[in-house]
């Protein structure tokens, strides 16, 4: 395994990093959790976005690796994120990538005329290597949309990148990784008209268990992320209580949503198994065995080991 960083690296500045958070945060890195007692994967992270103090990307996945957490899909969501996804994955045995334009790209691009192009780029680097296993993440999002005021032709873009990526998806035989926020209805109209992939994820799983069991009517994995240890994330509980074992998926999709006790600090990778002793709670289920079936649907819903 190369040694050398992608270009960017994990210091490449974006504003997205204080955008979740609303506020400045406390820029120190929370203690390493007790180890997990068998691996799991962290189906979405962030790596080349910057928050905290990490040297190198081999440092992050280090201290994964070192809690029980050997592997992470890297997720590129605008073009320089997506090329340097692809290079880390390549770079890094640890990594499987995916790419998209995340739905709040959509306008900007479209409002300068580059969405198109845009487009063509994410297709050719989901086709660059084959450890680019997933289009993602793309989806709607109503909350950024209502605070940009595009109006819309701004909604319209987002739905047509949207369509785009799912037809990708289907295309390539490429697991669909769907950004939602608070589009609810909008991502399953959508999706029923274009038709699911093979494999979809619903991302960082933010709805109720009705709209849990409306997505997985549709076939979807629920990949649920440190939101899900929150005091006032009792819907999210039990949209988790309701979802079958091998459809459950973790996440951190660091550097944001931090887990409780840590809410507010710097996320990463190492922190999954803060998140999954809390989903082992709400399940009432045996630490070590669901590790084991969160570790095999991550394989089955990024199409297979890495």
């Amino acid at each position: 395994m190369s040694t050398a960083e992608p270009q960017g690296g994990p210091t490449r500045a974006r504003a997205a990093t204080e955008e979740k958070s609303g506020a400045r945060r406390d820029r120190e890195r929370p203690p390493a959790p007790e180890p997990l007692p068998h691996p799991v994967v962290d189906n979405h992270c962030h790596l080349d976005i910057a928050d905290g103090d990490w040297v190198s990307t081999s440092e992050a996945i280090a201290a994964a690796a070192a809690v029980g957490v050997p592997r992470i899909v890297q997720i590129g969501c605008d073009l320089p994120g997506a090329r340097w996804a692809v290079e880390a994955a390549a770079e890094h045995e640890a990594l499987i990538a995916g790419v998209a334009l995340h739905p709040n790209e959509a306008p900007r691009l479209a409002a300068t005329g580059d969405l198109e192009a845009a487009l063509e780029e994410i297709e050719r680097l989901a086709t660059a290597h084959d450890k680019v296993r997933a289009v993602g993440e793309t989806g709607l999002d109503r909350f950024r949309h209502a605070q940009s005021r595009t109006g819309a032709e701004g909604w319209a873009a987002q739905e047509e990148s949207f369509r785009r990526h799912i037809d990708l998806a289907k295309r390539l035989d490429k697991t669909l990784v769907i950004h939602d926020r608070d589009a609810h209805d909008d991502v399953l109209r959508v999706l029923d008209e274009e038709g699911v992939p093979e494999r979809w994820v619903m991302h960082c799983f933010s709805g109720d268990d009705d709209f849990a069991r409306r997505c997985l009517d549709r076939g979807a994995f629920l990949s649920f992320a440190g939101t899900v240890t929150f005091k006032n994330a009792a819907h999210l509980r039990d949209a988790l209580a309701v979802t079958p074992r091998d459809r459950v998926l973790v996440e951190t999709d660091a550097p944001f949503l931090t887990p409780t006790p840590w809410r507010g600090r710097p996320n990463a990778s190492y922190l999954v198994p803060l998140t999954v002793r809390a989903m082992a709670e709400v399940l009432h289920a045996d630490l070590e065995e669901l590790c084991h079936t969160i570790d095999a649907t991550t394989e089955t819903a990024f199409g297979g080991t890495w």
